[in-house]
């Protein structure tokens, strides 16, 4: 449930955090993570940690490798291109952990793939007992399946663990009528019911992922990461992005 309501206190008890592996890349430079983004992010988290909220991080690979990309580029098989991805964000996941870590945030990584050496497994209860516990639970390795991105994952844990909300961090205000890149009357939406994305057919997440949340009546919230600031914003409630929920 939501926790309070005032002003002065986070508007959700646990919540998880997806952010892609290109967030981590630098605009211009062929580094797959910049420490300066790296650490701005981890920065943020641990200022909403410190309010109380429970939190969980889906990170992605993309950054590194994309299964879909290594196909069409380099003639990868996609399952193979997949687990290439999964690999992926398990190191996105132990840069955000040192990070976190060496800011004073007690975290734990959890991986849906058997990497004993650098992760826990995924094991619902022992990351729920962490967020009890004030520990960032951070979960790469996707599905460990291919053929599912890491916004299925996200949808999954975030409806797996009982999260509030599920917040979308991405380059962009949050969601638009037309792409704003090439719109310039392009209209952001402040909220959006569920079934009026999938008439207008906009691309909020993929299918599965926009299922499973629409499914479990789970919020999505999509918000721009670039803005110092917009984590602590969406969680205390802040009209920031566009909120995507039942009517």
């Amino acid at each position: 449930m939501p926790a309070s309501r005032s002003a002065s206190k986070p508007q959700f008890q646990r919540v998880v955090l997806k952010i892609s592996g290109e967030a981590l890349r630098p605009p211009h430079g062929c580094d797959a993570i910049d420490n300066t983004i790296l650490s701005n992010i981890c920065k943020e988290i641990r200022a909403v940690h410190r309010l109380g909220t429970q939190i969980s991080i889906v990170i992605g690979g993309g950054n590194i490798f994309r299964g879909l990309a290594g196909e069409r580029l380099s003639g990868i098989d996609r399952t193979t291109g997949d687990h290439m991805g999964m690999l992926a964000t398990v190191i996105n996941g132990l840069a955000l952990m040192d990070c976190l870590e060496k800011l004073g945030v007690a975290t734990r990584v959890q991986s849906a793939i058997p990497v004993a050496k650098f992760a826990e497994p995924f094991i619902l209860r022992r990351a729920v007992r962490h967020m009890e516990k004030k520990r960032v639970v951070i979960f790469v390795a996707g599905t460990g399946n291919p053929y599912f991105s890491t916004d299925t994952t996200a949808a999954l844990r975030a409806s797996e663990i009982g999260a509030n909300i599920l917040l979308k961090a991405t380059n962009v205000d949050g969601v638009y009528d037309k792409d704003p890149a090439k719109h310039k009357g392009a209209r952001l939406y402040t909220q959006l019911p569920f079934m009026e994305a999938l008439r207008n057919r906009l691309c909020i997440m993929d299918s599965t992922a926009f299922s499973l949340c629409m499914d479990n009546k789970l919020p999505i919230l999509v918000f721009n990461l670039n803005k110092p600031g917009n984590i602590r914003k969406a969680l205390m409630g802040k009209k920031i992005g566009t909120l995507v929920r039942d009517d």
